[in-house]
């Protein structure tokens, strides 16, 4: 079998193999931070002019699975926009971190423009939005609480953490992330918190105990007022004066 190449020499025999002529070419993900595993692929990011539209392809080549994202010079603004109105800097973060494979005086304004909304953070929260979550969070916990089907309770911790780490990074104006990188960021935030978090969650996970989880949504919803379900609506003016009526 021939022999896998080093991530960086690979990259750049990719791009010189499919994107010869393209302006820009960044490596990042997980090889690029030093936690790569068995199973990492490399991502690949491409700035080419000529490209009528942005598209993700993944292919093998070079003994490496590879993740290919590929931007006209103008299209990656637009998933910049997306992600942020998620909360969620996917292509922020793999720009800012990418390693250059290739820059044909492109790389850095767009290095710039990730960094500069990674630095900013993410939209702050209304008040009306965190009442939102505010009542979704006590809904989740309330069937949490009283249900005792395991297939089910296990469905519904599993919404909970999620609600959870959406609320305690953005109220305190923090990027989130999914799978991994909900723990990532929660670390970024506060490590001692995701101690606390994962303890919560796993406690119950492995003996049922649900005692931590309470204990834990009731201290991140306190700040803010609590549980709410009382007095909760959503909809129009007249909706909410009829409902009061």
């Amino acid at each position: 079998m021939q022999k896998k190449l080093e991530p960086i020499e690979a990259a750049k025999q990719f791009v010189n193999k499919y994107f010869p002529s393209c302006q820009g070419a960044l490596l990042a993900g997980s090889v690029v931070r030093g936690e790569a595993t068995e199973t990492s692929d490399l991502d690949i990011i491409i700035f080419d002019e000529n490209i009528l539209s942005s598209f993700r392809q993944s292919i093998i080549d070079f003994n490496w699975a590879i993740e290919v994202f590929v931007h006209n010079l103008s299209s990656y603004k637009d998933f910049f926009e997306s992600d942020y109105q998620k909360a969620r800097p996917s292509l922020q973060r793999m720009v800012s971190e990418g390693l250059i494979i290739k820059d044909n005086g492109v790389i850095e304004k767009v290095k710039d423009e990730a960094d500069k909304i990674l630095r900013e953070g993410p939209e702050k929260w209304s008040f009306e939005v965190i009442k939102i979550k505010r009542y979704f969070i006590t809904d989740a916990l309330d069937d949490f609480i009283g249900s005792n089907n395991r297939a089910e309770e296990l469905m519904i911790a599993n919404t909970l953490a999620d609600l959870v780490q959406e609320f305690i990074l953005r109220t305190n104006g923090c990027w989130i992330g999914s799978s991994k990188w909900v723990i990532r960021e929660l670390k970024k935030f506060n490590p001692d918190f995701t101690t606390h978090f994962v303890n919560a969650f796993d406690t119950f996970y492995k003996i049922g105990d649900k005692t931590k989880v309470i204990k834990l949504v009731d201290e991140i919803l306190e700040p803010f007022g609590g549980r709410l379900f009382d007095g909760f609506s959503l909809g129009t003016v007249n909706e909410q004066n009829n409902i009061k009526g």
